[in-house]
């Protein structure tokens, strides 16, 4: 396991925390939540979480209902929401398999 920043989550570890966030544990083929909007849209709605264009190239999503100050970005609407979703349940540092990264 490796010890990562919420803020740094990319690719298939992202999705797979994600994937853990949601309550899936274990290595799984992680599902494209930052690709796909039909996987990381459900979580944006259900979870109320709001997204925005920061600038021209940055995105950045906030989830007002978990207490805590929780803004993230990301180079796409739905990396800067899933990031704010895993901070959102399981910190702002993940503990992420080797065999994930």
């Amino acid at each position: 396991m490796k010890s990562i920043k919420v803020s740094e989550l990319t690719g298939n570890a992202i999705n797979w925390a994600v994937q853990h966030a949601e309550g899936l544990t274990g290595i799984l083929a992680p599902v494209n939540y930052c690709g796909r909007w039909e996987f990381g849209g459900p979580i944006i709605e259900r979870e109320g979480i709001s997204v925005w264009v920061f600038d021209d190239v940055t995105w950045k999503a906030e989830n007002p209902f978990v207490g805590v100050d929780c803004v993230y970005e990301g180079d796409t609407p739905l990396i800067a929401a899933m990031r704010c979703y895993v901070a959102s349940k399981l910190g702002d540092t993940v503990q992420v398999p080797e065999e994930v990264l």
